[in-house]
């Protein structure tokens, strides 16, 4: 879709027309379903994200400026649904494993070769309070401090829960890759990207395997 287009969509949308709001909708739906599985547990809970988060972007459509990307804005929308919809109903972890964090060094890396499939499906196994901080931290590009005030945590909770997610991750690819070897399986095909980021980038340098 064009910028031009885009403009004319929002304008529509602005003036309550259900029919440009449906478009809208339609076209940014992957998008912003990608972002609210990854912090999901499951794709029911991701569509009660994702109709969450298409509610703020036409409420607050009037705040848009348009010299920011549009997609950007409606990315940002829906981490923050994510945000809101875990503060109202999970509890987050208890800080432990803080020494450990402070200092995390993973050795005998396993393959990082995966599907997309499969890395967010693992993702999704992990624990609310783990899942919400590695999104945020590994995915996002949030510093730990950030975190804390975002989810009203303290920093060492925020290091905590990302050392408990990566170490789960890890465990499940070696699983995985054990279970693929048993099973006579060829090696994973090369991983994708997530939006906003590049995962090849930002989740293997921020994320599992820092």
């Amino acid at each position: 879709m064009g910028e031009a287009q885009l403009q004319q969509l929002i304008a529509g949308c602005l003036k309550q027309d259900r029919k440009d709001q449906k478009m809208l909708y339609k076209t940014f739906y992957g998008y912003a379903m990608s972002i609210c599985l990854r912090y999901a547990g499951n794709r029911y809970e991701a569509s009660e994200i994702l109709n969450h988060g298409f509610f703020k972007v036409f409420s607050n459509l009037n705040k848009y400026s348009t010299d920011k990307p549009f997609k950007a804005w409606i990315g940002r929308i829906m981490m923050n649904a994510s945000i809101d919809y875990y503060r109202s109903n999970i509890r987050m972890a208890n800080a432990d494993d803080l020494e450990k964090a402070e200092n995390l060094v993973h050795e005998d890396l396993p393959d990082k070769k995966l599907r997309y499939d499969d890395l967010l499906a693992m993702i999704q196994q992990l624990p609310n309070a783990y899942r919400t901080v590695f999104n945020l931290y590994a995915i996002e590009g949030y510093t730990h401090e950030e975190i804390a005030v975002m989810l009203g945590i303290s920093t060492g909770t925020s290091k905590s829960n990302l050392f408990k997610a990566r170490d789960k991750l890890k465990r499940m690819i070696i699983d995985a890759e054990d279970v693929s070897r048993d099973a006579g399986g060829g090696a994973y095909s090369a991983i994708v990207a997530i939006n906003p980021v590049n995962l090849n980038v930002t989740f293997f340098n921020n994320g599992l395997f820092r």
